[in-house]
């Protein structure tokens, strides 16, 4: 199994629309492991998707508690119980996290027991091991080391930064522009961060019907301009650079020519812009 990060979703934020990408979830291979990495809308399909069985996953790891990057980690689990997953997976992530485990056995309890009873599957709540993120975490041979970001009014919300066998990941999680990434993401084989095009975000407040000016400070506040981007992988001197939650997502007003225009401010190596299923080798 070669070293390689695919990226199953790439839009920032919970919605869907016709021509959109899908919310946030990468799925990492590194030194013989599986790792889901958020869980937003559409991650089970995006995984079986990349040819693997939902009962490979060994690990996941939860950046934050915003919808978009959790919504989905209930239904995977019980989609890979049905398919057959019988053991317990470490799922990493912010305090709060279990409540939400609970909430959706809670909600599916009816379906969850009688499946048990009906068709002699095996323990449902076991399948998930909820950890508290921390700063330095080992699985097997990987390191995962973390850095809290900005993503106001969250503070529980990490970037993190995967290594095994000489090799580095770094994925920012959601997050306004951070100078320090750089040094956190220093010599990375890739960095997968976020990025906003500011008048993509006036374009998209502009048409929403059910929010106010308070979106708008949010997404302002709360992300990074691609040129930023730009500046931190050079900064960094990462590899490989790739786009993801990207602000907005679909919109036809702004095309792959801006995006990049912006990023080559100040980046000339390496770029992918994301797209639902893209695979970069390690």
């Amino acid at each position: 199994m070669s070293d390689s990060i695919a990226l199953l979703g790439v839009k920032g934020g919970p919605a869907i629309r016709p021509g959109s990408n899908m919310p946030t979830a990468m799925l990492l291979k590194l030194a013989g492991k599986t790792i889901l990495v958020d869980a937003g809308l559409g991650v089970t399909r995006g995984i079986c998707d990349q040819g693997v069985a939902l009962t490979d996953i060994d690990l996941i790891v939860i950046t934050h508690l915003h919808s978009d990057h959790y919504l989905e980690l209930g239904p995977f689990f019980h989609t890979a119980w049905t398919a057959g997953l019988n053991r317990t997976i470490p799922v990493i992530g912010p305090k709060g996290l279990d409540a939400y485990w609970t909430g959706f056995q809670d909600s599916m309890r009816f379906d969850i027991d009688l499946r048990i009873r009906d068709e002699g599957r095996c323990d449902f709540a076991s399948l998930a091991d909820i950890q508290i993120i921390d700063d330095t975490m080992t699985f097997d041979t990987i390191t995962l080391r973390t850095m809290r970001n900005i993503h106001p009014p969250i503070t529980d919300t990490f970037a993190l930064r995967f290594e095994a066998k000489g090799k580095a990941v770094v994925l920012s999680g959601d997050t306004a522009y951070m100078p320090q990434m750089a040094d956190f993401a220093k010599d990375a084989d890739v960095l997968v961060h976020e990025a906003m095009l500011r008048d993509g975000v006036e374009a998209l407040c502009a048409r929403m019907t059910n929010g106010d000016e308070r979106l708008r400070t949010h997404i302002l506040r709360s992300h990074t301009d691609a040129a930023d981007v730009g500046r931190i992988a050079r900064d960094a001197r990462v590899r490989q650079l790739a786009l993801n939650h990207f602000v907005p997502d679909g919109d036809p007003d702004f095309t792959d020519q801006h995006w990049e225009a912006e990023v080559r401010t100040h980046w000339d190596g390496p770029l992918f812009l994301g797209k639902d299923g893209m695979k970069i080798t390690l």
